[in-house]
Protein backbone atom coordinates (compact mmCIF):
# COMPACT_ATOMS: atom_id res chain seq x y z
CA UNK A 1 0.00 0.00 0.00
CA UNK A 2 1.63 3.48 -0.89
CA UNK A 3 0.81 6.43 1.20
CA UNK A 4 1.34 9.54 -0.18
CA UNK A 5 3.68 11.84 1.46
CA UNK A 6 1.28 15.03 1.71
CA UNK A 7 -1.01 12.28 3.49
CA UNK A 8 1.72 11.01 6.08
CA UNK A 9 2.65 14.65 6.96
CA UNK A 10 -0.83 15.61 7.19
CA UNK A 11 -1.78 12.80 9.75
CA UNK A 12 1.05 12.95 11.75
CA UNK A 13 0.73 16.71 12.53
CA UNK A 14 -2.60 16.36 13.02
CA UNK A 15 -2.25 13.43 15.55
CA UNK A 16 0.57 15.50 17.17
CA UNK A 17 -2.03 18.69 17.57
CA UNK A 18 -4.58 16.51 19.22
CA UNK A 19 -2.25 15.39 21.76
CA UNK A 20 -0.69 18.40 22.59
CA UNK A 21 -4.27 19.48 22.43
CA UNK A 22 -5.25 17.27 25.34
CA UNK A 23 -2.22 17.43 27.19
CA UNK A 24 -2.16 21.56 27.56
CA UNK A 25 -6.31 20.99 28.50
CA UNK A 26 -5.31 18.66 31.32
CA UNK A 27 -2.11 20.87 32.34
CA UNK A 28 -5.03 23.52 32.52
CA UNK A 29 -7.42 21.18 34.41
CA UNK A 30 -4.74 20.51 36.93
CA UNK A 31 -3.09 23.94 37.32
CA UNK A 32 -6.44 25.71 37.75
CA UNK A 33 -8.56 22.45 39.45
CA UNK A 34 -11.49 23.12 37.06
CA UNK A 35 -12.76 20.53 34.65
CA UNK A 36 -13.56 23.26 32.16
CA UNK A 37 -13.41 26.84 31.54
CA UNK A 38 -16.12 27.86 29.02
CA UNK A 39 -19.89 26.92 28.55
CA UNK A 40 -19.10 25.09 25.14
CA UNK A 41 -17.17 22.44 27.11
CA UNK A 42 -19.88 21.20 29.12
CA UNK A 43 -22.95 23.35 28.38
CA UNK A 44 -25.45 20.46 30.83
CA UNK A 45 -22.74 20.97 33.77
CA UNK A 46 -22.31 24.75 33.34
CA UNK A 47 -26.04 25.36 33.54
CA UNK A 48 -26.30 23.34 36.81
CA UNK A 49 -23.43 25.01 38.37
CA UNK A 50 -25.11 28.65 37.41
CA UNK A 51 -28.11 27.17 38.99
CA UNK A 52 -26.39 25.91 42.27
CA UNK A 53 -24.68 29.52 41.92
CA UNK A 54 -27.97 31.42 42.52
CA UNK A 55 -29.16 29.15 45.05
CA UNK A 56 -25.54 29.56 46.90
CA UNK A 57 -26.28 33.08 46.67
CA UNK A 58 -29.71 33.01 47.78
CA UNK A 59 -29.18 30.86 50.76
CA UNK A 60 -26.46 33.73 51.87
CA UNK A 61 -28.81 36.16 52.00
CA UNK A 62 -31.06 33.77 53.91
CA UNK A 63 -28.45 32.90 56.24
CA UNK A 64 -27.87 36.15 57.22
CA UNK A 65 -31.12 36.75 57.90
CA UNK A 66 -31.73 34.07 59.74
CA UNK A 67 -28.24 35.62 61.89
CA UNK A 68 -30.73 38.63 62.31
CA UNK A 69 -33.83 36.67 63.40
CA UNK A 70 -31.65 34.59 65.79
CA UNK A 71 -30.25 37.84 67.60
CA UNK A 72 -33.32 39.57 67.76
CA UNK A 73 -35.28 36.66 69.27
CA UNK A 74 -32.47 36.27 71.85
CA UNK A 75 -32.89 39.96 72.98
CA UNK A 76 -36.15 39.71 72.72
CA UNK A 77 -36.35 37.06 75.02
CA UNK A 78 -34.06 38.46 76.93
CA UNK A 79 -35.94 41.45 77.52
CA UNK A 80 -39.19 39.36 78.55
CA UNK A 81 -36.94 37.51 81.53
CA UNK A 82 -36.06 41.17 82.81
CA UNK A 83 -39.50 42.23 82.27
CA UNK A 84 -40.95 39.30 84.15
CA UNK A 85 -38.49 40.20 86.96
CA UNK A 86 -39.80 43.49 87.08
CA UNK A 87 -43.19 42.23 87.17
CA UNK A 88 -42.48 39.63 90.25
CA UNK A 89 -41.09 42.62 91.80
CA UNK A 90 -44.04 44.72 91.51
CA UNK A 91 -46.15 41.69 92.65
CA UNK A 92 -44.12 41.78 96.04
CA UNK A 93 -44.22 45.28 96.29
CA UNK A 94 -47.61 45.46 96.32
CA UNK A 95 -48.38 42.46 98.27
CA UNK A 96 -46.24 44.46 101.08
CA UNK A 97 -48.66 47.48 100.36
CA UNK A 98 -51.71 45.60 101.34
CA UNK A 99 -50.57 45.07 105.03
CA UNK A 100 -52.56 47.45 106.55
CA UNK A 101 -49.79 47.68 109.57
CA UNK A 102 -47.72 50.28 106.79
CA UNK A 103 -47.32 53.75 107.59
CA UNK A 104 -47.72 56.35 104.92
CA UNK A 105 -44.70 56.87 104.76
CA UNK A 106 -43.58 53.32 103.85
CA UNK A 107 -46.75 52.95 101.03
CA UNK A 108 -45.60 56.05 99.47
CA UNK A 109 -42.06 54.76 99.01
CA UNK A 110 -43.47 51.43 97.67
CA UNK A 111 -45.41 53.54 95.40
CA UNK A 112 -42.29 55.53 94.32
CA UNK A 113 -40.68 52.04 93.64
CA UNK A 114 -43.48 51.14 91.46
CA UNK A 115 -43.57 54.20 89.45
CA UNK A 116 -39.64 53.41 88.88
CA UNK A 117 -40.16 50.08 87.63
CA UNK A 118 -42.75 51.36 85.58
CA UNK A 119 -40.14 53.42 83.60
CA UNK A 120 -37.80 50.44 83.86
CA UNK A 121 -40.42 48.70 81.78
CA UNK A 122 -41.07 50.76 79.84
CA UNK A 123 -37.20 51.44 78.81
CA UNK A 124 -36.89 47.93 78.32
CA UNK A 125 -40.20 48.33 76.05
CA UNK A 126 -38.25 50.87 74.03
CA UNK A 127 -34.48 49.53 73.57
CA UNK A 128 -33.25 48.75 70.36
CA UNK A 129 -32.40 45.61 69.04
CA UNK A 130 -29.80 44.00 66.75
CA UNK A 131 -31.35 46.37 63.45
CA UNK A 132 -31.59 49.55 65.12
CA UNK A 133 -35.59 49.62 65.92
CA UNK A 134 -37.54 49.36 68.89
CA UNK A 135 -37.37 45.74 70.24
CA UNK A 136 -40.96 45.50 70.43
CA UNK A 137 -41.88 48.77 68.23
CA UNK A 138 -44.63 48.77 65.55
CA UNK A 139 -44.50 47.88 62.16
CA UNK A 140 -45.27 51.42 61.46
CA UNK A 141 -42.00 52.63 63.26
CA UNK A 142 -43.46 54.06 66.16
CA UNK A 143 -41.90 53.82 69.78
CA UNK A 144 -42.93 50.14 71.74
CA UNK A 145 -44.34 52.92 74.79
CA UNK A 146 -45.31 56.32 74.50
CA UNK A 147 -43.34 58.21 77.37
CA UNK A 148 -45.34 61.29 77.38
CA UNK A 149 -47.65 59.70 80.28
CA UNK A 150 -50.07 57.73 78.37
CA UNK A 151 -48.25 55.08 77.87
CA UNK A 152 -49.80 53.99 74.41
CA UNK A 153 -48.47 51.21 73.00
CA UNK A 154 -47.27 50.20 69.47
CA UNK A 155 -49.91 47.86 68.12
CA UNK A 156 -48.98 47.19 64.29
CA UNK A 157 -47.17 43.85 63.88
CA UNK A 158 -43.61 44.10 61.90
CA UNK A 159 -43.01 42.47 58.97
CA UNK A 160 -41.13 38.58 59.03
CA UNK A 161 -37.81 38.29 58.16
CA UNK A 162 -37.29 36.16 54.93
CA UNK A 163 -35.28 33.16 55.98
CA UNK A 164 -36.26 30.84 52.82
CA UNK A 165 -38.51 30.78 49.87
CA UNK A 166 -41.78 31.48 50.88
CA UNK A 167 -40.53 31.77 54.59
CA UNK A 168 -40.52 34.09 57.01
CA UNK A 169 -40.09 34.78 60.86
CA UNK A 170 -41.57 37.15 62.85
CA UNK A 171 -38.53 38.12 65.05
CA UNK A 172 -40.54 40.23 67.44
CA UNK A 173 -43.20 41.20 69.12
CA UNK A 174 -45.30 44.38 69.55
CA UNK A 175 -45.62 45.77 72.77
CA UNK A 176 -49.21 46.10 73.03
CA UNK A 177 -49.03 42.31 72.74
CA UNK A 178 -46.11 42.09 75.56
CA UNK A 179 -48.49 44.63 78.02
CA UNK A 180 -51.85 43.90 77.07
CA UNK A 181 -53.71 41.54 79.08
CA UNK A 182 -57.20 40.34 78.28
CA UNK A 183 -56.76 42.40 74.40
CA UNK A 184 -58.75 40.62 71.39
CA UNK A 185 -56.30 40.03 68.38
CA UNK A 186 -57.65 41.58 65.11
CA UNK A 187 -56.94 40.00 61.61
CA UNK A 188 -54.19 42.13 61.07
CA UNK A 189 -52.35 41.04 63.97
CA UNK A 190 -53.14 44.05 66.47
CA UNK A 191 -54.43 44.02 69.67
CA UNK A 192 -58.25 45.64 70.70
CA UNK A 193 -59.26 46.25 73.88
CA UNK A 194 -57.69 45.00 77.26
CA UNK A 195 -55.91 46.62 80.21
CA UNK A 196 -52.52 48.07 79.92
CA UNK A 197 -49.94 46.68 82.30
CA UNK A 198 -48.05 50.01 82.26
CA UNK A 199 -51.07 52.13 82.60
CA UNK A 200 -52.65 49.66 85.50
CA UNK A 201 -49.02 49.53 87.20
CA UNK A 202 -48.84 53.52 87.07
CA UNK A 203 -52.34 54.00 88.30
CA UNK A 204 -51.22 51.64 91.62
CA UNK A 205 -48.03 53.66 92.30
CA UNK A 206 -49.98 56.85 91.82
CA UNK A 207 -52.65 55.50 94.29
CA UNK A 208 -50.36 54.31 96.67
CA UNK A 209 -48.39 57.93 96.81
CA UNK A 210 -52.04 59.53 97.34
CA UNK A 211 -52.51 61.03 101.06
CA UNK A 212 -56.52 59.57 100.18
CA UNK A 213 -55.06 56.18 99.35
CA UNK A 214 -58.11 53.11 100.79
CA UNK A 215 -56.52 49.64 101.29
CA UNK A 216 -59.52 48.86 98.57
CA UNK A 217 -57.91 50.59 95.96
CA UNK A 218 -55.36 47.36 95.57
CA UNK A 219 -58.23 44.92 95.79
CA UNK A 220 -58.01 43.59 92.04
CA UNK A 221 -54.18 44.58 91.61
CA UNK A 222 -52.25 41.37 92.77
CA UNK A 223 -54.96 39.71 90.17
CA UNK A 224 -53.70 42.02 87.32
CA UNK A 225 -50.13 41.84 87.63
CA UNK A 226 -50.28 37.84 88.04
CA UNK A 227 -52.08 38.17 84.25
CA UNK A 228 -49.72 40.66 83.12
CA UNK A 229 -46.82 37.71 84.16
CA UNK A 230 -48.94 35.46 82.14
CA UNK A 231 -48.91 37.21 79.21
CA UNK A 232 -45.50 38.10 79.09
CA UNK A 233 -44.90 34.42 79.84
CA UNK A 234 -46.88 33.78 76.86
CA UNK A 235 -45.17 36.20 74.03
CA UNK A 236 -41.94 34.32 75.70
CA UNK A 237 -42.97 31.30 74.77
CA UNK A 238 -43.93 32.55 71.62
CA UNK A 239 -40.38 33.78 70.70
CA UNK A 240 -39.14 30.43 71.77
CA UNK A 241 -40.98 28.75 69.28
CA UNK A 242 -39.52 30.76 66.50
CA UNK A 243 -36.15 30.71 67.69
CA UNK A 244 -36.15 27.07 67.67
CA UNK A 245 -37.72 27.25 64.16
CA UNK A 246 -34.81 29.36 63.23
CA UNK A 247 -32.50 26.65 64.58
CA UNK A 248 -33.96 24.23 62.83
CA UNK A 249 -33.91 26.58 59.10
CA UNK A 250 -30.59 27.22 60.22
CA UNK A 251 -29.37 23.38 60.65
CA UNK A 252 -31.02 23.12 57.03
CA UNK A 253 -29.54 25.45 55.54
CA UNK A 254 -26.13 24.49 56.34
CA UNK A 255 -26.53 20.80 55.40
CA UNK A 256 -28.18 21.98 51.90
CA UNK A 257 -24.99 23.59 51.61
CA UNK A 258 -23.06 20.83 52.13
CA UNK A 259 -25.13 18.88 49.64
CA UNK A 260 -24.76 21.45 46.84
CA UNK A 261 -21.11 21.96 47.02
CA UNK A 262 -20.65 18.33 47.09
CA UNK A 263 -22.69 18.43 44.01
CA UNK A 264 -20.67 21.61 42.42
CA UNK A 265 -17.40 19.82 43.57
CA UNK A 266 -18.61 16.55 41.35
CA UNK A 267 -19.51 18.50 38.29
CA UNK A 268 -16.75 21.04 38.22
CA UNK A 269 -13.88 20.64 40.12
CA UNK A 270 -10.74 18.25 38.47
CA UNK A 271 -9.78 14.63 39.65
CA UNK A 272 -6.12 15.49 40.23
CA UNK A 273 -5.33 11.45 40.54
CA UNK A 274 -6.85 10.58 37.73
CA UNK A 275 -5.61 13.73 35.40
CA UNK A 276 -2.34 13.22 36.39
CA UNK A 277 -2.35 9.68 35.23
CA UNK A 278 -4.26 10.60 32.02
CA UNK A 279 -1.77 13.39 31.11
CA UNK A 280 1.28 10.73 31.69
CA UNK A 281 -0.55 8.45 29.32
CA UNK A 282 -0.95 11.29 27.12
CA UNK A 283 2.39 12.70 27.22
CA UNK A 284 3.83 9.38 26.76
CA UNK A 285 1.78 8.91 23.48
CA UNK A 286 2.66 12.23 22.20
CA UNK A 287 6.40 10.83 23.33
CA UNK A 288 5.96 7.86 20.93
CA UNK A 289 4.32 9.52 17.86
CA UNK A 290 7.17 12.27 18.11
CA UNK A 291 9.94 9.26 17.98
CA UNK A 292 7.91 7.30 15.56
CA UNK A 293 7.12 10.26 13.06
CA UNK A 294 10.79 11.43 13.41
CA UNK A 295 11.91 7.45 12.63
CA UNK A 296 10.05 7.13 9.50
CA UNK A 297 10.52 10.40 8.10
CA UNK A 298 14.00 9.88 8.00
CA UNK A 299 13.68 6.90 5.92
CA UNK A 300 13.87 6.54 2.26
CA UNK A 301 14.14 4.05 -0.82
CA UNK A 302 18.26 3.48 -0.47
CA UNK A 303 17.51 2.82 3.71
CA UNK A 304 15.63 -0.26 1.81
CA UNK A 305 18.44 -1.10 -1.09
CA UNK A 306 21.11 -1.31 2.09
Amino acid sequence: MQIATSLFYDRAASTMTSLTGRADALQTQIATTKRFSAPSQDSVAYQRLATLARDTADDKAYAANLGTATSVLKQGDTSLSAISDQLQTANTLVTQARNGTLNATNRKAIGEQLAGIVATLTGLANGKDARGQALFGGGDGTAAVATDGSYALASKPVSGIPIGDSQSVQANETAARVFTIGGTTRPDGSIEGGTNTLAMLAAIATALQSDDFTPGALDTSLADISAASDQVSTVQASLGARAARVDLETARLKDTGVDREATRSALEDTDIPTAVVELQKTMTILSATQASFSKLSSLSLFDYLR
